[in-house]
């Protein structure tokens, strides 16, 4: 659909939020640009945008996607050095300097990477764990540096996160790496697992944190939804002779069964998909919720393969004034969610 910028509401390096009018004449709409596939846009720029997460109402869709300028078109000022392309074979494919190649500079380190020799790696099954892991391990190991690594199995762009710059401006996260089909972080990877090595040689992060972009596809099916990921993030950091922890997603205020008290994405990833044994952090919320955790989990079969690392009850971390909300729900409105993924934060600091 055609409109035209009213305003630029936010305008980043890697994003710009805008106030678009379409040309079907409804209300001012809320769109995001990423200059690095069409330029930076300005006020009275006419647009192309895919407006299809809005028509369908999605959960993290509330923005329409510019895909084009109208007029001159966009020639890209900013090529890279590498010759590897994300959104590869679409017209929005994009050239970029991976840290696996030549042109990166890192091409050695890489070549000679092969082990994590016991990092601590946290996979997360959504992107909004990653404040809470992050902010646990610099509440306890304030020199440690952790990275995040953002994989391709939801948004691709970093730039569409509103919570990564502001976990990078609060330094509780010290740097970024974006793997597969995902682009925008501090450095590019081929895939998940030169994305751990480079966080670990390259970035020298002591803690990382795995999970994919904002947004996750479910079709209340046992594999059919964006969970796997996790599952298979711990398998990575296990072949590569890290220590894989897992941050479980629990929740207690979400409507839908599935995901009470631990979600059924969260036990498909560890009971089906995570083939190595790894460290599952477990909160201890109080009261009859621990027993439903623990009764939710065993019936689950994560025990069969993995191993409990109980997380005592305490206050959550220091957020340094980010603002963080899943499923739109802020830590007052579901606590066990935010506490569990605190608890993965613990346990990977307790490994330092």
């Amino acid at each position: 659909m055609w409109g035209t910028i009213v305003s630029l509401v936010r305008d980043d390096a890697a994003s710009q939020r805008v106030a678009v009018r379409l040309d079907t004449g409804e209300p001012d709409g809320a769109a995001v640009s990423y200059p690095a596939l069409t330029g930076r846009v300005a006020p009275g720029d006419r647009v192309l945008c895919n407006t299809t997460a809005v028509d369908l109402g999605l959960g993290t869709g509330g923005e329409h996607i510019v895909v084009a300028r109208a007029g001159e078109g966009v020639a890209l000022d900013d090529p890279a050095d590498g010759h590897v392309m994300k959104l590869r074979y679409t017209p929005l494919q994009r050239d970029v300097t991976v840290v696996e190649e030549s042109a990166s500079g890192h091409h050695e380190v890489m070549a000679e990477a092969r082990s994590l020799g016991g990092m601590p790696v946290v996979c997360c099954g959504l992107h909004s764990q990653v404040a809470l892991v992050a902010a646990a391990v610099k509440e306890r190991v304030p020199a440690a540096r952790v990275a995040y690594v953002m994989t391709d199995e939801a948004a691709l762009p970093i730039g569409v996160s509103r919570l990564v710059p502001q976990l990078v401006g609060a330094g509780l996260l010290d740097t970024t790496i974006t793997c597969g089909q995902a682009f925008g972080g501090d450095l590019e990877a081929v895939n998940r697992y030169s994305a751990l090595l480079a966080a670990r040689y390259v970035a020298a992060a002591d803690v990382t944190i795995v999970a994919l972009g904002p947004g996750i596809v479910g079709t209340a099916t046992a594999f059919g939804h964006g969970g796997v990921a996790q599952g298979e993030a711990l398998n990575a950091v296990a072949v590569l002779g890290g220590t894989p922890i897992a941050a479980l997603r629990v929740s207690l205020a979400d409507r839908r069964v599935r995901h009470v008290p631990v979600s059924h994405q969260t036990l498909t990833a560890l009971r089906d998909v995570a083939l190595a044994p790894v460290l599952v952090a477990v909160p201890t919320l109080g009261g009859p919720a621990d027993e439903a955790l623990a009764h939710s989990l065993e019936e689950g079969g994560v025990w069969v393969r993995h191993e409990r690392r109980l997380v005592p009850l305490a206050p959550l971390p220091n957020l340094r004034g980010v603002e963080v909300r899943s499923m739109g729900r802020a830590p007052n409105d579901d606590p066990a969610f935010f506490a569990a993924a605190a608890a993965a934060g613990c346990v990977a600091a307790g490994c330092l």
